[in-house]
């Protein structure tokens, strides 16, 4: 398995967005969408803003693969569910700590999302 450079979990995770195109069930990519990025010591998360609603995360959450776009990084990524991680906690704190300047209308959401978080993973 690839793992992340520093300057990559650098350049990711400390931009405001990320432009995730989920893999589809028939091999190609889902138009990209905005979503919000978090670090966590080597790893990279992201959530669905609209809880399991999400249309792109349940594509994502079906094909586990996609490509993201972020910081000037273009990679293909496997995206591991962790729900109910222990990790939740941690990525909880690193959403309110990046966003807290956007308010709780748009960062309570992304905590209250637990259940869709997923760990980036490149391929």
């Amino acid at each position: 398995m690839t793992a992340w450079t520093n300057d990559e979990l650098t350049r990711i995770g400390t931009a405001d967005e990320l432009q995730m195109a989920p893999v589809r069930g028939d091999g190609t990519l889902r138009a990209p969408v905005p979503v919000w990025v978090v670090r966590d010591g080597d790893d990279l998360y992201v959530r669905s803003y609209r809880g399991d609603a999400g249309v792109w995360w349940r594509t994502a959450r079906t094909s586990h693969e996609g490509h993201i776009r972020s910081g000037g990084v273009d990679r293909d990524v496997t995206l591991v569910e962790e729900a109910g991680s222990a990790v939740n906690d941690r990525i909880d704190t690193a959403y309110r700590t990046k966003y807290g300047r956007y308010g709780g209308a748009y960062v309570d959401p992304m905590v209250a999302a637990r259940g869709t978080t997923l760990r980036l993973v490149p391929r």
